[in-house]
């Protein structure tokens, strides 16, 4: 499928589970509001990589990551390269933007957030010629963590 075809299907997709197609009264998400450390180039393209996904993106520099994780309650083991909020979700470390948004779509009530702990290579953001396998966790208030997706670079397997 070519890839414009995909990205439209993929964007309609997501504008029907977020109710815009089916002329619901849906809000439209509010920007992802970003904290990233100073100079991290890494962060800078995964947020370009979630407007290329029809978010908007709102980034914050920072020089300490730990308060802001904390203060969005993310575990400590999954700690990512920056710290992100979605209204009431939070986005940490690398997650592929198809990860929001089918999390925005399922809306589990128990889940809090997703993480991609760690830099995995290929993610989005983190180009690479060999990408790594890595998991997309969901975690909840409770200490629930599971495995969400599994992606290959930005692909899900």
């Amino acid at each position: 499928m070519p890839l414009a075809r995909r990205r439209l299907l993929v964007i309609s997709a997501s504008a029907t589970a977020l109710g815009i197609l089916r002329g619901v009264d849906a809000a439209v998400p509010a920007p992802v509001e970003i904290w990233k450390l100073r100079g991290c180039g890494c962060c800078t393209l995964w947020a370009r990589h979630l407007e290329e996904e029809g978010f908007a993106t709102r980034e914050r520099e920072v020089r300490d990551l730990a308060p802001i994780r904390a203060a969005l309650g993310v575990p400590e083991p999954l700690a990512g390269c920056h710290s992100a909020r979605l209204d009431e979700l939070v986005i940490e470390g690398h997650v592929p933007a198809s990860a929001i948004h089918r999390l925005l779509a399922a809306r589990p009530s128990w889940v809090r957030g997703l993480a991609v702990p760690g830099m995995p290579e290929g993610s989005p953001g983190m180009p690479s010629s060999k990408p790594e396998r890595y998991d997309v966790v969901a975690f909840g208030t409770d200490g629930r963590v599971e495995r969400f997706l599994t992606f290959v670079g930005d692909r899900p397997v």
